[in-house]
């Protein structure tokens, strides 16, 4: 037989039950995109602070090939390309290289890289120490932009990997578009 006391007891731990769940909930996509960065599940890349980076010893006896490949979604008005599309380092050395990106449309945009490695067990070799996909890029109509990736291939990076391929997307930052104002505002004027 159900008392009170049971049925109150029974529904705060529903309660906590919930409120866990929902907290669970929130808590997934920060400590997804933690475990992707140490890892580089998914092609995730890292990111080294230029003070490590220069700590690190060249492996002058050993090159791999980088290549660079750009994208942008279907929508976005933008051409994009690298500088180079291939280049051959030392692991460990730190590589400055760059890409281009114009804004082909007649609005201002604002942009998002998103990067991606393959294959996907060289992404935790791979470290940026200064990139453009760290921030979004705004670009006025017309307005053209060299965007610059700094970065280093470990030298812990396992022999077996010759050529690994650092590829962006460009996406239209969501809600950032500089011409647009709010549906309510546009009737307004």
């Amino acid at each position: 037989m159900t008392t009170p006391a049971n049925n109150r007891r029974l529904a705060w731990k529903l309660a906590f039950f919930a409120m866990a769940m929902i907290g669970f909930g929130y808590l997934l996509v920060p400590l997804y995109q933690v475990y992707c960065t140490r890892t580089g599940f998914n092609g995730t890349t890292g990111r080294i602070d230029y003070g490590d980076a220069v700590k690190r010893k060249v492996d002058t006896a050993r090159w791999v090939t980088v290549e660079f490949v750009a994208n942008v979604s279907g929508n976005l008005p933008w051409e994009f390309h690298p500088e180079v599309v291939r280049l051959k380092v030392h692991p460990g050395d730190l590589v400055l290289t760059r890409f281009h990106a114009r804004n082909l449309g007649n609005a201002a945009i604002v942009g998002q890289a998103i990067p991606n490695v393959t294959p996907g067990e060289a992404a935790p070799y791979f470290h940026k120490i200064e990139c453009f996909c760290f921030s979004q890029q705004p670009l006025a109509p017309g307005e053209g932009k060299d965007l610059p990736l700094q970065f280093q291939v470990d030298p812990q990076l396992p022999t077996t990997i010759g050529t690994l391929t650092l590829s962006y997307t460009f996406f239209e930052a969501p809600g950032v578009r500089a011409d647009r104002r709010p549906a309510g505002d546009a009737a307004r004027g």
